[in-house]
């Protein structure tokens, strides 16, 4: 890896010359795929304070080496966060002088320093009340204004990344722009038809993709170095239901980038190895893990990091590289991550193929053929066609584990299964990637472990203190579910889930007045609080992808609704007419929305440096391996300063994982339709029509009786699906048959 940014050498580095300031232009060539990504390491350099306007891209812990460090340990804030997110007064250098001059008096307080010389940003949540006669969709709609923010404006000093658009911050501690969360809050948008906003986050994602290379965990420095499951692609399809397949080939290019970022490395990892997010198995098979670039203290979390790590008896920086990855898993943390199920010192993320990851890289390989196909560029949407079934048939031959008749973990430097059972199981589903008999499997084995009196658990493991475990239930977990049963033809099961949570979060409303990150879906009784919590920090109000994805339950079972709502009456509010139904390949691009993108305003960003790869060796700390000499760059000053130490290659298991699964293909599952036939996709035409619905794209239902039982016997079998599984929410009766992944998708061009 390149050299640590927080040696003291680097921090003294040179800066290499200046770049012009970027200039985003979504009409340019997409990326070929080919091209090595620098890794994110490389932005966190001095080189990102070029001029006065250039933003200083190194985290808090590197531009305030040694101040920020104290101030973690005397705990002068009560959360870490706050001490990531102050912003300093003056240039770092300058402060940092100040401050080793005012350390050497006998009366320095740093608790004064601090005070002195940072400034708190505002958190608007806070200050936000609810009227004595609010309901729960009063409240959802006022929130969407509580969390919003402005097109920012760049703030000296601040580890703010300024972002171009309006946005939606998830709420609480939580005050920019998260990945994963987002798309779970853009569903509520999509629901209160706030199509503006959801198209501005969407854009404010392209931007970050087109400065840093990819989507950091958060819009702060200090998540430059990793990521968050990859759900760009679907952000893209819950907008291309509103606007059409404009949207596609609009953010083709960010697309393709995005690729690339989780893909660097793959032709030159050997068999057995690593590199950043690639891993290739003993047997050829290229899978993907999660990484970050960096190995030190999280800085949202450095005083809680460092002690983990003292407590593990492993080297510091393996732990911290595991701990940052865990972060870029969205699930911080699970008993998941943990090699003894239950202690956080021995997390090892960095050895696991999660469920999610593996299918979403396949998800984003069918919208890059579908993008492709639209920009008549048929090679390429064929190639990307094919590598999304051959991920696809790995995925459900390494993931699925017949013992627990679920989708579980494998550790690759095992050559095993984790056997941890969790809610992440339902996203084949979610994302119509299972075959029919998983799909029944999945449903008898949530409903037997995993589905409690109000929703899903994240895992069956108890008592481990991390927040993403029993007893805690989580919106984006409970949406997927109920997405995927009801695209199986378990409707039922869906249902239920839906109730279940409603029951749950809508009860709290009724207590609390106001909607939480998460919920203790155990017990039976209802705290106001939403439950114990754990993890590393308390309970956060708000909440972004909590309110999304209840208002799209609401909509889609408006039964369900009615049932919790006159349980809970001062929550209670009639619901709305059902959604339109779910093929964003099939929805086509006005006059209105072709006119919005072709002449959407030219942003201005930033500078950003851009470090070349680094040449041999270059090796991850788990698994080595190292960029063939085709794709070698000359290394940057800032990279030849350090040699990170590489480990040993990983021990290749004994034998490849049998296939305890024949990927098979998905069924249609059972059709139903309570939606006026005016809300019903069009009926695809003759094929060369240019009206007509793609031909991988999800078909319309046929009418059948609203009140079909429980399919308990997986439907005849069809061509695995190419279509995404859009979010936007549909009827609850209403499914849509997967089509093949190994033909480009044939949507009408816009």
């Amino acid at each position: 890896m390149p050299a640590s940014p927080g040696s003291a050498d680097h921090a003294d580095a040179t800066p290499p010359g200046t770049q012009p300031a970027q200039t985003m232009h979504k009409d340019g060539p997409a990326s070929s795929g080919s091209s090595p990504v620098p890794p994110a390491d490389a932005l966190l350099s001095d080189a990102a304070a070029l001029a006065a306007l250039a933003q200083d891209l190194r985290p808090p812990s590197i531009a305030l080496d040694g101040l920020f460090q104290a101030i973690g340990e005397a705990h002068i804030y009560t959360d870490a966060k706050t001490a990531a997110d102050a912003i300093p007064d003056e240039a770092p250098a300058d402060l940092m002088a100040q401050y080793n001059l005012a350390r050497q008096r006998p009366d320095f307080s740093l608790k004064d320093f601090v005070a002195q010389h940072f400034t708190l940003p505002e958190r608007k949540t806070v200050s936000y009340q609810r009227t004595p006669d609010e309901n729960v969709r009063d409240y959802i709609v006022g929130m969407w204004e509580v969390l919003s923010r402005p097109p920012d404006t760049q703030v000296a000093y601040s580890s703010q990344l300024p972002l171009p658009f309006t946005y939606v911050v998830p709420g609480g501690r939580f005050s920019e722009l998260y990945y994963w969360d987002s798309y779970f809050t853009m569903i509520g948008l999509y629901e209160n038809q706030k199509i503006d906003l959801m198209r501005d986050m969407v854009r404010d994602m392209a931007s970050m993709i087109d400065r840093y290379g990819h989507i950091p965990n958060g819009s702060r420095t200090y998540y430059l170095s990793r990521s968050q499951a990859p759900f760009f692609s679907l952000m893209v399809d819950l907008l291309a239901m509103h606007d059409g397949q404009v949207a596609y080939t609009t953010f083709l290019p960010e697309l393709q980038a995005e690729y690339d970022y989780w893909m660097d490395g793959q032709d030159s990892v050997a068999p057995g190895g690593a590199y950043r997010h690639v891993v290739r198995l003993p047997d050829g098979t290229i899978m993907n893990r999660h990484w970050d670039d960096r190995d030190t203290p999280r800085d949202e979390s450095y005083p809680q990091d460092i002690a983990t790590a003292a407590e593990s008896g492993r080297p510091k920086n393996e732990v911290y590289r595991d701990l940052r990855a865990g972060s870029e898993t969205g699930w911080d943390f699970s008993s998941r991550w943990l090699a003894d199920g239950h202690t956080l010192s021995t997390i090892h993320t960095t050895e696991l193929l999660t469920v999610e990851l593996n299918f979403l890289i396949p998800h984003l390989q069918q919208t890059l053929a579908h993008a492709y196909d639209l920009k008549g560029n048929k090679e390429e949407a064929a190639r990307y066609a094919h590598l999304a079934e051959e991920r696809i048939n790995a995925a459900q031959r390494i993931l699925w584990d017949e013992r627990r008749a679920a989708y579980i973990d494998y550790d690759w430097k095992k050559g095993e299964s984790t056997s941890i059972l969790s809610g992440a199981t339902v996203v084949p589903l979610f994302l119509q990637m299972a075959t029919p008999e998983q799909a029944k499997a999945v449903s008898e084995t949530v409903r037997k472990n995993l589905l409690k009196v109000g929703g899903l658990i994240a895992t069956e493991r108890t008592n481990s203190g991390q927040q993403w475990d029993s007893p805690n239930g989580w919106a984006p977990l409970q949406w997927m579910a109920v997405k995927g049963f009801n695209q199986y033809g378990y409707d039922q099961l869906a249902s239920d889930i839906a109730a279940r949570w409603m029951g749950r979060v809508i009860g709290t409303y009724e207590k609390s007045g106001v909607l939480l990150e998460k919920y203790d879906v155990v017990n039976p009784y209802i705290s106001p609080k939403g439950g114990k919590g754990g993890g590393e920090y308390p309970m956060q109000i708000g909440f972004g992808w909590t309110n999304g994805t209840l208002l799209g339950l609401m909509n889609r079972y408006p039964q369900n609704t009615r049932v919790v709502l006159d349980r809970n009456p001062a929550a209670d509010q009639p619901s709305p007419l059902p959604l339109p139904p779910m093929n964003a390949y099939g929805v086509q691009s006005d006059a209105d929305a072709l006119n919005r993108y072709t002449h959407q305003p030219t942003v201005t960003l930033a500078p950003r440096p851009v470090a070349p790869t680094p040449t041999l060796p270059q090796v991850s700390s788990v698994g080595a391996s190292a960029p063939t000499a085709a794709t070698e760059m000359p290394p940057s000053p800032a990279a030849t300063q350090e040699t990170a130490p590489a480990d040993a290659p990983a021990t290749p298991p004994a034998e490849a994982p049998a296939a305890s699964a024949t990927p098979a293909e998905i069924a249609t599952p059972p059709a139903q339709a309570s939606q006026p036939a005016a809300n019903a996709p069009a009926t695809p035409a003759a094929q060369g029509t240019t009206s007509a619905a793609p031909a991988s794209a999800p078909a319309a239902s046929q009418p059948a009786p609203s009140t079909a039982p429980e399919a308990t016997t997986p439907p005849a079998a069809q061509p695995a699906p190419a279509a995404p599984s859009s979010d936007a929410t549909a009827p609850a009766n209403q499914q849509a048959a997967p089509a093949s992944p190994a033909t480009p998708p044939q949507p009408a061009q816009p």
